[in-house]
């Protein structure tokens, strides 16, 4: 059984000898395998730094065990759970294994398909940026998902291509009996001066099981490629999940991304950034809501070693119950890249006295003539302002659930596809009834 630790590889080792992939994926696995004995686990948290307020324990005591291809989904059901729009290009996993039946061709000069069965002339351009991305084998959620990847989504947008209709990579888990990881790959490539959209979605089927979602996305953006990019993290309340994003820009390139979380037990969103071309921008902005014991963790950092790059950070996090949410947002300025701008901020509304956020923006520059800026709030309901409401004859539950959209607000108004947003917000309505205000004492 799967517990991710560096002292017990052993008992999930039969399932990664059992694992069947496509050759041209096996020397990529065992090189993460190999690396993955000698890894430390985040679980070790005694001067790990990237995991000191997340205790990853409760994950990795669970008996994951790899999720094997169910029973499918019907697509109404899907569509009431998951984004959705039949304009859209959509590619489905469930568990981790292809369903054509829920998915869509692509159209237009995209081309978009499984690794498992890339053909022979795109596997050589898969391969040269395949778990290639700066630091991608330097964390150990990426090697596990690296070890164990025998499928996943690939995207590629050529040259100079325009594409106006989104394409979807949707990861649906299903109902199960015991508890059972999978491992989310995608990678997209970018071609020079490209334009093009993405939403990444992630849904639970069920409530009441419990499963673990180990997923890395890996995006190349050539020089001038601009990618419009959507995260939606909406599994169920006993899930796990670790999301690692990697976006490798090239000159003048443009990313960005906007991520929505709600549901897991332990969420973390590591979204790692390299600016490697002078002039590429990457912006960058979050809305994590977390209720009862939901922990959320946010893990952002840019390297800007090209001069003239733009980073910004925004998040903002609503929290309730006993909820805990972690933002840890870094820049670092390498040598040489003169002209940097980069600002982080993180804001957060606490509606209960046992809500906690660790928020800990940083900075290190190492160039000159840089402008770079950070901050970080958090506190909770302003209580003149809501007595002024409810002077005015609005409820205390009503008032608490306006203060929370005009929150909000700021984040989900930057969607610009209409069928994600309307998604987003109507999660975010039917949300709204668990997050109470508690007045402190």
């Amino acid at each position: 059984m799967t517990t991710l630790t560096r002292a017990r590889t052993g008992p999930f080792a039969a399932d990664y000898a059992a694992l069947k992939a496509a050759a041209w994926l096996t020397p990529a696995r065992e090189r993460a395998w190999e690396r993955l004995q000698e890894a430390a686990s985040p679980s070790e948290r005694r001067g790990n730094e990237r995991w000191k307020y997340t205790d990853v324990r409760p994950l990795t005591s669970v008996p994951y065990r790899l999720a094997h291809a169910g029973a499918l989904p019907g697509l109404a059901e899907v569509k009431k759970i998951a984004p959705w729009d039949d304009a859209w290009t959509t590619l489905t996993f469930v568990d981790g294994h292809f369903a054509p039946a829920l998915s869509t061709e692509p159209t237009g000069r995209v081309a978009a398909g499984r690794l498992a069965t890339a053909t022979a002339s795109v596997q050589s351009l898969l391969e040269a940026r395949l778990a290639k991305v700066q630091a991608i084998d330097e964390e150990y959620f990426t090697l596990l998902n690296t070890a164990f990847l025998s499928d996943g989504a690939y995207v590629h947008v050529p040259d100079n291509a325009v594409e106006e209709r989104a394409v979807h990579l949707l990861f649906i888990a299903s109902p199960a009996t015991s508890p059972r990881v999978a491992h989310p790959r995608t990678l997209v490539i970018a071609g020079k001066n490209s334009q093009s959209k993405f939403v990444e979605s992630y849904v639970s089927l069920a409530d009441s099981d419990q499963h673990f979602s180990n997923a890395v996305t890996e995006f190349f953006l050539d020089d001038g490629a601009q990618v419009e990019h959507y995260r939606i993290l909406a599994e169920n309340e006993k899930s796990h999940h670790i999301g690692n994003t990697r976006v490798h820009h090239m000159a003048n390139s443009r990313f960005n991304s906007i991520s929505f979380a709600i549901g897991p037990a332990i969420g973390r969103n590591d979204h790692h950034a390299l600016i490697d071309g002078p002039g590429a921008e990457t912006n960058l902005s979050g809305l994590y809501m977390t209720t009862n014991g939901q922990h959320m963790d946010n893990n952002i950092s840019v390297n800007h070693e090209k001069p003239h790059g733009t980073s910004r950070q925004y998040y903002k996090g609503i929290l309730a119950g006993k909820s805990r949410a972690v933002f840890s947002g870094i820049v670092v300025v390498k040598p040489g890249a003169d002209k940097t701008f980069a600002d982080q901020k993180d804001l957060n509304l606490l509606l209960s006295p046992g809500a906690e956020v660790d928020t800990k923006p940083s900075l290190e520059i190492f160039a000159d003539d840089v402008k770079c800026f950070h901050g970080a709030t958090a506190g909770h309901v302003d209580l003149d302002t809501l007595y002024y409401m409810r002077s005015r004859g609005i409820g205390l539950e009503a008032a608490t659930q306006m203060l929370i959209r005009g929150f909000a607000a700021e984040v989900v108004e930057r969607i610009k596809l209409p069928a994600l947003a309307r998604y987003v917000e109507g999660v975010t309505e039917k949300m709204l009834p668990e997050f109470r205000l508690e007045v402190p004492k």
